[in-house]
C-alpha cells in the first residue's frame, strides 16, 4: 500500500494552485508504479527516495502521464513542504538530487509555524529564436508580430527550456487557445519543453501574468509552473522588464483554467552578476489516499 498526498503548489490567497501528487516515501515504488501515480491523478507527480551517497539527503523523481521528468519545481516544493510538516527535515536546508542536477531547498517557518519553502536554480541562460524558429512559434498561437510587445521570442533555461513569448497585454494572452498537437510538433522543432507566453500586468511592482502549454505532459496547459516562471525571470532581466536586485518578481498563472496562481521568484546576484535564483510559493494539503499499486 502507497500513501499519496495530494497537494496544491503555488496558491494564491488560499486557492488555486498546481495540484501535485507527492509521495514521501516512494522507496517501494518501481519507475512504473510512480508512473502509474502520474497517469491515474493526470498531474506532474512528485516521489521521495533516500539519498544514494552523502552528497545529498534524498533523491527526487518526477514523472507526468507520459514519461519520467528531469525536474519539476512545484512538487520539489510540494515534497519539502509534506516533509517539514511531518517533522521529518532535519535542518532547514536540504539537499536534493534531481535528474537535472543538485538542488538546494531551503525551509523556513512563519509566525504561525507554517512551512515557507524556496528552491534553488541556476543561472538561467537565455537565447533569441531565429526569424524563422519565432515564425513557427506564431504560427501555432494564431499570433502575429502585431500581438507582441517590440522583444524577441526566446528559449530560456534554468533546469528545462521553455520558449517565452512576450504578448503586448493580459487580455490577448488569456485569449489564446493551446493547439496540443501543432505544439508538441512546434517544440521538437525548436528544442523546447513548452510555449510560456507572457504580459506585463504591474511592472513597476515586478508583476507579470503568464501561461504554460507543455510539450508532451499529457494535458494541454500546467496552472503553475515554477521552472518555466525562472526561466522567464531570466528573460525578463535580460529584456530590462525587472531590475537587477532580488527584489520579488511575481508571475501569475492559470487564470483561464479558474486555478490563478502565484509563483514567486528571487534573483541572486554577485558583484551584479547573475548567479542563480530562488524559486517558492505557497502550498495547501487537499487530501491523502491510500492506493494499492
Amino acid at each position: 500500500m502507497t500513501e499519496i498526498d495530494l497537494v496544491n503548489v503555488f496558491t494564491h490567497m488560499g486557492a488555486g494552485g498546481n495540484p501535485c501528487p507527492i509521495v514521501v516515501d516512494a522507496s517501494s515504488l518501481s519507475t512504473e508504479g510512480m508512473q502509474s501515480v502520474a497517469r491515474r491523478f493526470g498531474h506532474e507527480s512528485g516521489f521521495v527516495l533516500p539519498a544514494s551517497s552523502g552528497d545529498a539527503d534524498y533523491i527526487f523523481r518526477f514523472w507526468v502521464p507520459r514519461h519520467e521528468m528531469e525536474m519539476c519545481g512545484h512538487a520539489t516544493i510540494g515534497a519539502l513542504w509534506l516533509l517539514a510538516t511531518r517533522g521529518l527535515l532535519s535542518g532547514e536546508q536540504v539537499r536534493i538530487e534531481t535528474r537535472s542536477g543538485a538542488v538546494t531547498g531551503y525551509v523556513d517557518r512563519d509566525s504561525s509555524g507554517e512551512p515557507s519553502v524556496e528552491i534553488s536554480q541556476p543561472v538561467g541562460k537565455v537565447v533569441d529564436l531565429s526569424r524563422t524558429e519565432e515564425e513557427d512559434v506564431l504560427s501555432v498561437l494564431k499570433l502575429s508580430r502585431r500581438d507582441l510587445l517590440d522583444l524577441p521570442v526566446q528559449n530560456a533555461v534554468t533546469s528545462r527550456v521553455k520558449t517565452l513569448i512576450p504578448m503586448k497585454g493580459v487580455r490577448e494572452l488569456n485569449a489564446l487557445v493551446p493547439a496540443p498537437v501543432r505544439i508538441e510538433a512546434c517544440c521538437e522543432r525548436i528544442g523546447s519543453t513548452g510555449l510560456y507566453p507572457y504580459a506585463v500586468d504591474h511592472q513597476g511592482e515586478q508583476r507579470f501574468e503568464a501561461r504554460q502549454f507543455p510539450k508532451s505532459s499529457g494535458y494541454p496547459e500546467d496552472a503553475a509552473t515554477g521552472i518555466a516562471a525562472a526561466a522567464l525571470a531570466f528573460g525578463l532581466l535580460r529584456n530590462g522588464l525587472v531590475a537587477r536586485n532580488s527584489e520579488r518578481i511575481t508571475i501569475m498563472q492559470g487564470r483561464t483554467m479558474g486555478a490563478l496562481s502565484e509563483i514567486r521568484v528571487r534573483l541572486g546576484f554577485a558583484d551584479s552578476r547573475p548567479v542563480g535564483c530562488l524559486l517558492g510559493g505557497s502550498v495547501a494539503r487537499v487530501e491523502s489516499q491510500i492506493l494499492q499499486l
